[in-house]
Formats: structure tokens, sequence, C-alpha cells
């Protein structure tokens, strides 16, 4: 962070940091340093802030992708929004970072969720975009592929690539939608089922197991 751009709270924040203590946490107090970090470009754009690890904060994105604080719904859409911007994953981890923070919370499956889809174009030269809970609309393509875990019983839940090892999940709803819109390929010598979006095939599962499942 550029000299003289420092204001009082995150001289307290950053020498607590460096003294191995936790910080007096509170979503208004993050928000904040967040809001002003990224008002002022931090010491980078937001990827690029590296801050001390801090502790961790009750913070938890449950599976349907709402956001809780000490167990409670967050109830502000905007804040919610902001916090998500400063959403980072490290190995199986998530973090919170701000320019002098960097604060461990809770993500019980994806971060996000896919509750929106728009197709454009015909066959050949379909491209699929999702939006997520948090209002981001992500070109489904090679650097924001599908993928399709299988869970008990066979049945497959589909995620889509946000960013930077971010996944949303997509809801029901639309994984329905997007079985209309599969086709067979093969691939590497195997009949394949799956999506096709801006030039990428994204296999689901072998073609023969969709036709048995029929």
């Amino acid at each position: 962070m550029a000299a003289g751009n420092v204001d009082a709270g995150d001289t307290n924040r950053q020498t607590m940091a460096n003294q191995g203590q936790k910080p007096g946490f509170s979503l208004q107090g993050l928000g904040d340093a967040a809001a002003a970090g990224l008002r002022r470009g931090g010491s980078g754009p937001p990827e690029e802030w590296n801050p001390p690890f801090c502790g961790d904060l009750d913070i938890r994105i449950k599976a349907d992708g709402s956001w809780h604080y000490m167990g409670s719904p967050i109830p502000r859409p905007a804040m919610v929004r902001l916090f998500s911007t400063l959403l980072r994953r490290e190995g199986e981890r998530y973090f919170l970072v701000t320019p002098v923070e960097k604060i461990g919370i809770q993500v019980d499956d994806a971060p996000f969720m896919a509750v929106e889809m728009v197709k454009e174009g015909e066959a050949e030269s379909q491209s699929l975009r999702l939006r997520t809970n948090v209002d981001d609309w992500v070109n489904c393509d090679a650097g924001h592929g599908l993928r399709f875990e299988a869970v008990s019983g066979g049945a497959l839940v589909p995620y889509l690539h946000v960013r930077q090892g971010l996944w949303a999940k997509i809801t029901r709803a639309l994984y329905y939608d997007l079985v209309d819109l599969a086709e067979e390929r093969m691939i590497d010598g195997r009949e394949m089922f799956g999506i096709a979006s801006a030039g990428v095939f994204f296999p689901m599962s072998p073609a023969q197991e969709v036709r048995a499942a029929v």
C-alpha cells in the first residue's frame, strides 16, 4: 500500500497482525477495509493483495449459497456482494482478503450458486452465460468450464468455474436446462453425453449410461 494512504484503522490492524494478535473483527470493519482498499487501489488489484493471516471469523457460506455470520444470515445483499469479491481459495481453505487482513471462513460446498442461464447462438456456435447469486455473469468457455460430480444414487451435480479455483453450484432447475441442451460426441474413442459452449465440449457421463437410465 502506498505511503500516505494508510489510515489509523489500517495501521492498528497491521500492527496487531504483525504481533500475532487477533484483531477485533466485525462485519462492518471488514467491509470498510475492503471498500477503502478498492477505492484507492490497495497495493494493487485485489488478486495481488497479500496481507498476513489474522485468524478465522465465524462466517459460513452454506450449500445453498447463503452467507451467515455467527449463525444468522447476513441480511444486506450489498455486503454479501462486496465480500464475494474478496473471496480467495488456497488449497481446500477459503479466505476473505483485504489489503490488511486475511481471514479464514467456512464454505460447505461451492461458494456460489448459478441461478440463471442464457443461451446465445445455435448448434456449433452455441454459447452459454450463467449468472451467480451475487450477480456475476460468467461465460461458460475454456477458462470457465463445467464439471459434473456423481453423488449417491448416481445423480450428477453440475458446477461452473467462476475464477481462481472458485466454483458455482448450478441449481437443479438449470441442470435440467443443461440436459435439454446436451448432445453426444465421440471423445477419445468413447461416446460421451455432454454440453457444448463457446467451442468447448464438457462431458457429463458416458452416453451408454444415459441411454440405460432413460
